[in-house]
């Protein structure tokens, strides 16, 4: 739902080919995340940003575009303030995990890396949102890629050894599947009839395809 990263990661294995996911339990250190709208509750803020600083009401069921100037009758440069505030400072944006995140990860750190691929311009701001929201003992055993184009997922997901990864960007998705990468969509407005991938619809469902 927000904007892009930059081209910042140390860890790299050999590629592997993604096996089919159809009813194969996932090693936690194979599934990479996407921050906005899957980690990160990316909508909460920005619909608490725009009521409480610019007094624009918007209901989540409005946000039927991953682009919400597509969708919502807001000045767009209202939305990409808001948008640069959550990429510049999310904590101070008050930015959230969503829901069951922070147990479900707790989980996964203790068994294998974790592994976060953002499509944000800056790495450092959300590396420090994930320190705080995470934990030492979980943010140990993290690490994050910045990319800055939704599209450069594909490259470090297979460069790190990942086989699957979690998306709420439907054409995300698609394009790696068309790369042989094990895509799930995590249920959102803006996705929902967009796409025929596999989805999970919270961090429950993500803890039921693992191991």
């Amino acid at each position: 739902m927000v904007s892009n990263c930059m081209n910042d990661y140390k860890f790299k294995a050999e590629r592997q080919p993604a096996p089919l996911t159809d009813g194969v339990k996932i090693e936690p250190g194979l599934l990479g995340f996407d921050i906005d709208g899957v980690v990160a509750d990316t909508m909460e803020a920005f619909i608490r940003i725009a009521f409480e600083d610019y007094r624009i009401r918007v209901e989540p069921e409005e946000i039927t575009e991953f682009m919400v100037e597509e969708c919502l009758d807001i000045d767009p440069l209202v939305s990409e303030e808001i948008f640069q505030r959550l990429l510049a400072d999310p904590i101070g944006c008050r930015l959230r995990l969503m829901p069951g995140a922070g147990r479900v990860l707790s989980e996964f750190a203790a068994a294998a890396p974790l592994t976060f691929i953002t499509a944000r311009p800056l790495a450092e701001p959300i590396d420090r949102w994930l320190r705080r929201e995470l934990g030492p003992t979980t943010y140990r055993n993290a690490r994050l890629v910045a990319t800055g184009e939704h599209d450069d997922k594909a490259r470090p997901i297979q460069e790190l050894g990942l086989r699957y990864f979690v998306d709420d960007r439907a054409q995300t998705g698609i394009n790696l599947q068309r790369d042989g990468i094990g895509a799930f969509i995590f249920t959102q407005p803006w996705n929902r009839g967009r796409h025929d991938l596999p989805t999970v619809n919270n961090w429950q469902e993500i803890r039921a395809i693992c191991r």
